[in-house]
């Protein structure tokens, strides 16, 4: 139910506009279909809702934590940008009746399909119960990673160390007897489980009863969407890298780089005299900043961006929520993500991608390559303005952090392709309009 919840909620909101259309066209004795011009309208209002609606994060938020605001919020939005789109362009084919009753409409048909995603999830959590077998510092990572966000839901149902599922005694069947005990339909195995063949035993009796079996890495993988602290060493070169070993895919990405980096182009024309009021009036400085950041090939270049900190206090250590560099107008632009529009000129340079791993200062690197060997796999390909860790992971500015956002682009090296982009430039729109910025 939860993977239906969203085309019906597009779905339904095609057909509330349009049915509404037609209505006001046989209310008012015209035909509906009579303009060729009438119907794109209304499926560029329905559309525009559908956008709203995903930028919203419908229909996929909690019920308990309201759906009803967002939803109210959605619709109004949408309303407010189609009578917006007509006045500019000068064409009010789409009638005041269809704009309202629309937004109004769509918002009881946004509540009930994030209600059917809800009932979805908690089925979905029901039938994915999880029993991990593992060593006590690969237990309490996979507690603290499944509270956050998942990709597939499920729940952790039980936890046995590898003492606790090992069995010297064919009789004795511990894994067996915890997977009945907590009606477990997923058995994830480390690393070191995997190599005990009682444990191995006893997984192959599940699998053979319907049981699903992990290890742990590809749990981490499915579920979560990144790869497991414990593995990142081992896996860095079991995978290809869409950017690396497929030269089409690199070609294609490309050309959407440049595409995206010459209309994002036009947008920071437009939008740089707003800035440089804003500049003047609350953040008086230079308009850009540039700051050396490692890009692809571990290869040194200048990173654009609206400055948003007082002049003379550039980011020199890690940047944190709050932090009191950063001035009244700069953080305005932080929490609409302006600051970082003038990167379309490093996509159009070449030096970055539309998506891909965030790009860090050179000192950042060199202490982080000293700390995890592999880190420079991210170097593989070009740097992105959004990335999976960045939809994914909170914005933080520790080692830490970067630590725990490593694990996410290793995730999205070895995914890499235009889908999995596609759903990264989605939840990056999603996230900018439902959070806002750092």
């Amino acid at each position: 139910m939860r993977r239906l919840a969203r085309p019906l909620l597009y779905l339904g909101t095609i057909a509330i506009v349009v049915g509404l259309g037609r209505y006001h066209a046989q209310f008012i004795g015209h035909y509906y279909f009579h303009s060729a011009q009438r119907l794109p309208w209304n499926l560029a209002y329905a559309a525009i809702l559908c956008v709203a609606a995903y930028g919203a994060g419908l229909p996929d938020l909690d019920r308990r934590r309201g759906a009803w605001a967002p939803a109210l919020a959605a619709a109004a939005a949408a309303a407010i940008a189609i009578s917006t789109l007509q006045l500019l362009l000068g064409s009010l084919l789409l009638p005041r009746f269809v704009v309202f009753s629309g937004a109004i409409l769509a918002v009881p048909w946004f509540a009930i399909c994030v209600g059917i995603a809800d009932i979805g999830r908690s089925r979905e959590e029901d039938r994915d119960r999880v029993v991990l077998v593992a060593g006590p510092d690969e237990q309490a990572a996979l507690e603290a990673d499944m509270a956050g966000d998942l990709e597939r839901p499920a729940a952790l149902a039980a936890t046995l160390t590898i003492d606790e599922a090992h069995t010297g005694n064919p009789r004795t069947k511990p894994l067996i007897e915890a997977v009945t005990a907590h009606r477990c339909t997923v058995v994830v195995l480390d690393r070191t489980a995997s190599l005990d063949e009682t444990i191995v035993s006893q997984a192959a009796t599940l699998h053979e009863a319907g049981v699903r079996v992990r290890s742990l890495s590809f749990f981490y993988d499915e579920w979560l969407g990144k790869l497991p602290v414990s593995e990142l060493e081992r896996m860095s070169l079991m995978f290809d890298v869409g950017e690396l070993h497929r030269l089409r895919f690199g070609r294609v990405k490309r050309l959407v780089d440049v595409g995206a980096g010459v209309v994002g182009l036009l947008a920071l024309v437009a939008i740089i005299p707003v800035v440089a009021v804003g500049d003047l009036i609350a953040n008086r400085g230079p308009l850009l900043y540039r700051q050396p950041r490692i890009g692809r090939a571990s290869r040194e270049f200048q990173i654009l961006k609206f400055r948003t900190m007082r002049p003379g206090a550039l980011a020199t250590e890690w940047t944190a929520a709050g932090d009191s560099r950063v001035t009244p107008w700069g953080r305005v632009l932080r929490r609409t993500h302006i600051d970082e529009l003038p990167q379309v000129i490093n996509i159009l340079r070449g030096e970055q991608s539309l998506v891909g791993p965030r790009p860090e200062q050179p000192r950042y690197v060199a202490e982080l390559r000293d700390k995890i060997p592999f880190y420079d796999l991210r170097h593989l390909v070009r740097p992105g303005l959004t990335g999976w860790a960045q939809v994914k992971y909170a914005y933080g500015g520790s080692e830490a952090d970067a630590f725990e956002k490593l694990q996410y682009e290793f995730y999205y090296l070895r995914h890499q392709s235009m889908v999995l982009d596609l759903r990264i430039i989605g939840r990056t729109i999603r996230s900018v309009v439902g959070r806002g910025g750092r």
